[in-house]
């Protein structure tokens, strides 16, 4: 999902499947030879034209606005948290479902949402999805309390698992030429990646002078015109029959909704409280289900027999581990910067603006020199140098550390963060193998969401158990050094040196 340091990747397996749908395209597609001239068929130049600059370049803004809308959300909750904790009188707990809301839902539905699009059609799955984002933002900007804003989060959620699979699905259709598709995915992935460095600055600037309320009407005039463009220039991507694996889906949804509760809850209500163990209890049962379910099934959701592989399944891993260290380390420093550092809004963007922009850096020195090092490689040097920072801020975080140090050590620290995400969809993308680069994408994409939803409500109970402040977040950035350096490990275990 998002150029994963917040936004969906776009992986190697793109280019591989374009290939294959090129040649698919022109075998079924290519001209018949002429009586009078016989030529042999071409089997790699298609049958259409390609479109003219000025549609295909609307052609990609159609298809990103979504992606740019979803990416800009989840980074402006991170600086508007504490003004919606304020306005709202929301508790660490309601401020943390705010956020998790969304990644919840997102994470849960997001396979559920591939298969829904094969089945119906990615375009019908996209415009529905842009709809429901489109209306769960009114309903987030109308909000009278924090319950109603937490189901408009829930509710986004749903929209944006919609449409971000169906948008990249719709753009390979677009652009079937292997050359012209790699350069609109270099762009595509720019404007991605530009959204997300450049959110908690532009949520900063909402917050600081419209308030709260216009995060999520920014929305409607982005959504309507995605839903009225998408119908004029986006063609519509025939539907196929595909099994949808309901039972399966449900399990999850179940587990990840009860361990989400006991994470969120647990600091208030006390780790033993009824409800909470409850929900502990509930998320096991619901998990032992799943998994169950996974082995005996015929239509499994998750590619059980790819987890034997071990480089798929460490990369899955480490997946998990970098979007937990990730995202519940942006959640925190948002809270850090505003609450212990007296910042506001606009500050507080700005400032995170290092954290954050360093990403597409550290994506396009791997793409230069990542081949050369290998995946491996390159994985665990820049996950542990992340790792490193991390450690650093522990302990140097105290009352009196200048700005500027703070933000040189996470401009270090998430370099390498831009270095360990494409390193990580190409050893699973090796791991898998061109028959399931589709499933084997979708489940790290869905695998590294859940991360993010677990980092968040983690660090949350941290931050509440440790009492905030400066204390709260320093024990917050350990947990983030621990995860990366376990994430570290494992990839250098886990994973084959051919990956």
């Amino acid at each position: 999902m998002i150029a994963e340091t917040g936004a969906p990747h776009v992986t190697a397996h793109d280019h591989d499947t374009a290939t294959h749908d090129t040649a698919a395209h022109d075998q079924a597609h290519g001209q018949t030879p002429s009586r009078s001239r016989p030529r042999p068929r071409s089997r790699t130049q298609p049958l259409a034209p390609p479109p003219a600059p000025s549609r295909a370049g609307l052609q990609l803004l159609v298809l990103a606005l979504g992606f740019v809308m979803a990416s800009l959300d989840t980074g402006i909750m991170n600086v508007a948290a504490n003004d919606l904790r304020a306005r709202l009188g929301l508790i660490m707990s309601g401020l943390t479902w705010v956020v998790d809301g969304y990644v919840l839902a997102f994470a849960a539905l997001l396979l559920l949402a591939g298969s829904l699009a094969k089945r119906f059609g990615s375009r019908r799955i996209y415009l529905i999805g842009l709809a429901v984002f489109t209306a769960a933002s009114l309903l987030g900007a109308l909000a009278p309390n924090g319950g109603v804003l937490v189901a408009a989060r829930f509710v986004q959620g749903v929209g944006a698992a919609l449409f971000m699979p169906s948008s990249l699905s719709l753009l390979m259709h677009a652009f079937p030429e292997p050359a012209r598709r790699a350069k609109i995915l270099g762009i595509w992935s720019a404007v991605v990646s530009t959204s997300v460095g450049l959110a908690p600055t532009i949520g900063g600037v909402l917050v600081g002078t419209l308030g709260w309320r216009s995060i999520f009407l920014v929305n409607l005039p982005i959504g309507l015109a995605g839903l009225l463009l998408t119908r004029r220039v986006i063609a519509a991507v025939p539907a196929r029959r595909s099994a949808l694996g309901g039972s399966g889906h449900v399990l999850g949804l179940l587990a990840l909704g009860a361990l989400s509760y006991a994470l969120i809850e647990g600091p208030g209500m006390g780790w033993s409280a009824p409800f909470v163990l409850g929900a502990f209890t509930v998320a096991a049962v619901a998990l032992a289900g799943f998994v169950i379910r996974e082995r005996a099934a015929r239509t499994p959701v998750l590619p059980v027999s790819l987890f034997a592989d071990r480089s798929f399944a460490a990369a899955n891993v480490v997946g998990f581990l970098f979007n937990f260290a990730f995202y519940g380390a942006l959640f925190v420093l948002g809270l850090f910067l505003q609450t212990a550092r007296g910042a506001g809004p606009v500050t507080a963007g700005l400032q995170m603006l290092p954290a954050v922009l360093v990403v597409p850096f550290g994506n396009m020195l791997y793409a230069r020199f990542g081949q050369r090092v290998g995946n491996r490689t390159a994985l665990t040097v820049s996950l542990a140098l992340s790792a490193a920072g991390y450690v650093l801020l522990f302990l140097l975080l105290a009352p009196g550390l200048p700005y500027w140090v703070l933000a040189v050590v996470l401009a270090c620290a998430n370099f390498g963060s831009g270095i360990s995400s494409p390193a990580m969809t190409g050893v699973l993308m090796a791991a898998a193998g061109r028959e399931h680069a589709d499933i084997g994408s979708a489940t790290l994409n869905a695998n590294r969401q859940i991360g993010s939803l677990v980092g968040i409500a983690g660090m949350g109970a941290v931050l509440t158990g440790a009492g905030g402040g400066y204390q709260g977040v320093a024990c917050a950035f350990a947990l983030t050094a621990a995860a990366l350096a376990a994430a570290a490990v494992v990839g250098r275990l886990g994973i084959r040196t051919r990956s």
